[in-house]
Parts: structure tokens; C-alpha cells; sequence
């Protein structure tokens, strides 16, 4: 059996000042054919797995490119095109193939294509032909078209928000596809429109439920795998949304019946699974006198992995109003900053001006003394399996504040982040990190409480308020209740 796999992937926030290009790519992570590291990345686990299962079973694995860009804004034309056609001719040039997996993300929108995904699919579907079963894996924060569906044999999503079971989604997705391509089983998909769009945490009820509910779905031989599309409200795209994904053996009727009563189900958490959100200063000011800490505060609407910059310094600002003591706060993204403290060396104390650089409602740059606590070239942080780059890194301290510069932006995921950086989180009390849920997995253990906080910005976090160009469809909360009117 011939199995050619590869992987392309960022999230586009499309009203983020940012934008996307070839660079993106090559520094956060860029692997030509048979460079992929043993260590998955969170789009292409299914190069790993496939080098697993060729280990132990008579297939030729053919790898094409596997790449990421962390989120960002609208990615440039130019670089889409070369990416895109990069892997269409690894494609042509390992037929035949039996097998096409392929790790996206499914979020990606470039200058004149909205479906990145749906385009790429389409396109190996008409190079391989009907024959070639093509299996793909989705983050859930994406946009599900039916270009895609109409391409894809098998269609896997991570379960988990925070996405700690990417190398298990991308495990089965190779499963599936191995064993459809030889005829084992007739994958059949069938998608149910949830019409919502909501923030989804897996780890905390509602949703903790709901995901335990698709796993015993699977266990229990109902399905051969189920999906929750959650959507991705930064992108303006006509295919906006949560979905459900049920994929079956040939069972369309049964398929599509389960995928509407679990979308329905679905529909019923809406408003209720967020967490709370609190203000900076009320967030701060819980923080500041818990009894024990480190207590942990998530500044969710900053988050690089929203595709917003990450260099926001209005928490930071707040924290200082408010005279907060042992804090230290992961990360701010300003190349320039960390340059001069490299300069300046370890142990240095000069004035920096550092944030706030990239927009508006960034807040205003910090103008400071500074002290260079330690300085770490390419640092990384985990996140799972998977090794995540920061770029060359500073940590400096602002009198009781110890705070991570970086120069590839990064949201938070672990509190190694801090660690590599020569911060002992252990000496905090106070920790703010910038994500929205997937630090959770690896800050909960070691964390006293787990705080939310929203600061306005780039990230459109109101969809009642976001000024969505191409969306043709009914979507709570926008529509009160989508199922019962037209799009007027």
C-alpha cells in the first residue's frame, strides 16, 4: 500500500492587524519531506503515526511538507499559492497512491481564497482520483465546508479544548484511512449544522460530558468516530459555526440521525460553557489576596493563538496600578525589546520601552527599569508531546513583576515556559498567562485557582458585534433562535 502524507496549517483571525506570509512559516515550524521531527507538531501528528504503523505493517509512506504558522491575520496570496502547489506536486509525484492523509487545521483564509482547506482537498481528490481514500484531521476551532466533506473519505477532529488529544485524533484519522483503503469498511460522513458559534472548554461541564458521551460512541462500536466543530469566530468565512461529524460504515441514515441529536444537544449548552470573565482589575484584585497561589489568570482575548499579537501590556498596566506583589506574567511579543536585552546582557539594568506595539488596542508601551534576569536563544516551550518555539527570549523584572519577552509569538501552554526561562513559579503568587484555554491542562495542577480575564481587542469575541461579511447562514447569538426565521 502507497500512503502519501503531509501537513499545512495555520488559523487566520481575520480582523487581526497582522498578516501571514512564507516567513510565518519558516519560524515557527517548516519540515520538507522526511524532515519531520519524531515529536508531532498539533497538525501533524499523522506523520508520526504513519512512521509507527509502516514500522509494523507492509505500506510506503511517501511524506511530503508538514508546516505551521502560528495564528495570525489574512494570509498573503503568494505564499497560500506556493504552499498549495508545493504539495499537489509531491502528490503527482508519488502516484499511485492507495492513501492520502493529510494534517490541516482548517481555519486557514488567504487574500482571494476564503476555503484554503476545502481548495486543497479538492484539489489531491482530482489527482488521485475516486479510488484513493483520502483521511484528514481538523482543529475544532475551524470552518467545515462542504467542499471538504465532498473531498475526504474520513474526517477527524480533536475532542479536547484544550487539544491534549491531538496525537490520539491523529492515530485514528490513519487508522481509518488505512483501513478504508483496504476495504475493510465504506466510510460514509454526515454533518449536522449546530447554527451557533460559542467558546466550548472541554475540561469543565457542560462540554465534559458531551465529549465523554462521542468517546463512549466510539468505544461502544456506534460509530467509527464523532467530531464537535466548535468554529473559529475570529474568521469571516460563510461556513461559520459549530458542526457535528459523525462518520459511519456505510450507514448514512444512522449517521446523519446521531449527528442532529447530538448538534441539538450541542445547541443547548450555548451561553453556558465560557467560564466566567472578569475585568482586569477584578481579576487582579482576586488574585492579589487568595491565601495561596500561584493563582493563575488567562488573559483569553490576547492570545496568539487567536491570531492577535500577543503584546497587549493593559493587564501588565493594571497589575502595576495595583502595586500587585510576586507576579510574573508569559509572554509579551516584541522582537525589538528582546534584542536590546541581549544587548544589554544578563544581570543589566537599563531603560526599555517594551509592548503595545502592533495596534491601538494594544495599550500603551511600557516605558521602564528593567533588570535582564536571564537570556535564552531559540527557548520553546511543551505543549504534550509537542515542543513549541519561542524564539530568542528575555526575562526581565519591573520591580515585583518578572515578565517573558519572545520573539515567535506563542500563547501560553505550559509552565515551562517560565521555567526555561529561569522563573520559579513556585516564588509566585500571581501568574497571568496569554490563552484562552490551553494552558489549563498544565497550569491546573500547580495552580492554587484558575482566573479568567477579558481585555477588548482584536480578537472579535462579541459575534453580535463583529462585522461578519460573508456569512449567509442563521447563527445564535447573532439570531436568537436560528432554527425558527430566514436571514432577512
Amino acid at each position: 500500500m502507497r500512503v502519501f502524507s503531509a501537513s499545512l496549517a495555520t488559523e487566520t483571525n481575520t480582523f487581526s492587524p497582522l498578516r501571514t506570509d512564507i516567513t510565518d512559516f519558516k519560524q515557527s515550524f517548516y519540515a520538507g519531506p522526511g524532515d519531520h521531527p519524531e515529536t508531532p507538531t498539533l497538525c501533524s501528528a499523522v506523520i508520526p503515526a504513519l512512521r509507527a504503523r509502516s514500522k509494523k505493517e507492509a505500506l510506503t509512506l511517501i511524506e511530503g511538507t508538514a508546516t505551521w504558522a502560528e495564528p495570525g491575520g489574512l494570509l498573503s496570496q503568494s505564499t497560500w499559492e506556493h504552499l498549495r502547489d508545493e504539495i499537489l506536486d509531491q502528490v503527482r509525484a508519488a502516484l499511485p497512491l492507495d492513501a492520502v492523509v493529510l494534517g490541516l487545521h482548517g481555519a486557514m483564509i488567504a487574500d482571494a481564497c476564503v476555503d484554503c482547506e476545502g481548495t486543497l482537498l479538492s484539489a489531491v481528490r482530482q489527482i488521485v482520483g475516486s479510488d484513493c481514500k483520502i483521511g484528514v484531521t481538523f482543529d475544532p476551532h475551524s470552518h467545515l465546508s462542504d467542499l471538504r466533506v465532498e473531498s475526504a473519505d474520513v474526517i477527524t477532529a480533536f475532542k479536547e479544548f484544550p487539544h491534549t488529544d491531538f496525537m490520539e485524533v491523529g492515530e485514528a484519522c490513519v487508522d481509518l484511512t488505512l483501513r478504508a483503503a483496504r476495504g475493510e469498511f465504506s466510510p460514509n460522513i454526515q454533518v449536522f449544522d449546530v447554527q451557533m458559534i460559542d467558546i466550548l472548554p472541554t475540561n469543565r461541564q457542560p462540554m465534559r460530558g458531551f465529549v465523554d458521551r462521542m468517546k463512549a460512541l466510539e468505544t461502544n462500536g456506534e460509530v467509527l468516530f464523532v467530531s464537535a466543530i466548535h468554529g473559529f469566530m475570529a474568521g469571516d468565512s460563510p461556513d461559520l459555526g459549530a458542526k457535528i461529524v459523525v462518520v459511519t460504515d456505510d450507514q448514512p441514515e444512522k449517521g446523519a440521525k446521531l449527528a442532529r441529536e447530538l448538534g441539538l444537544e450541542l445547541f443547548e449548552f450555548r451561553g453556558r460553557a465560557t467560564p466566567e470573565l472578569l475585568s482586569p482589575q477584578d481579576a487582579l484584585r482576586r488574585a492579589a489576596v487568595a491565601k495561596a497561589g500561584p493563582v493563575v489568570i488567562a488573559d483569553v482575548w490576547d492570545n496568539p493563538g487567536g491570531g492577535v499579537a500577543g503584546d497587549s501590556t493593559i493587564m501588565l498596566q493594571a497589575a502595576f496600578d495595583i502595586g500587585l506583589k510576586k507576579g510574573a506574567l508569559g509572554t509579551i511579543w516584541d522582537p525589538m525589546a528582546v534584542r536590546l536585552c541581549f544587548a544589554a546582557g544578563e544581570g543589566a539594568e537599563f531603560d526599555l520601552r517594551f509592548g503595545g506595539k502592533t495596534s491601538a488596542y494594544a495599550g500603551q508601551p511600557i516605558d521602564a527599569r528593567v533588570k535582564v534576569l536571564r537570556l535564552v536563544r531559540n527557548a520553546v516551550q511543551s505543549f504534550g508531546a509537542s515542543v513549541v518555539p519561542l524564539g530568542d527570549s528575555a526575562a526581565i523584572r519591573v520591580g515585583d513583576m518578572d515578565i517573558v519577552l519572545n520573539s515567535n509569538r506563542s500563547q501560553a501552554f505550559s509552565p515551562d515556559l517560565f521555567a526555561n526561562l529561569g522563573i520559579n513559579i513556585a516564588e509566585k503568587h500571581v501568574l497571568i498567562v496569554k490563552s484562552t484555554n490551553h494552558f489549563h491542562e498544565a497550569f491546573a495542577p500547580v495552580a492554587s485557582d484558575i482566573l479568567y480575564a477579558a481585555v477588548d481587542g482584536h480578537y472579535p469575541s462579541d459575534p453580535r458585534k463583529t462585522a461578519y461579511t460573508r456569512l449567509t447562514r442563521n447563527l445564535w447569538p447573532i439570531v436568537e433562535n436560528p432554527y425558527s426565521m430566514e436571514l432577512v
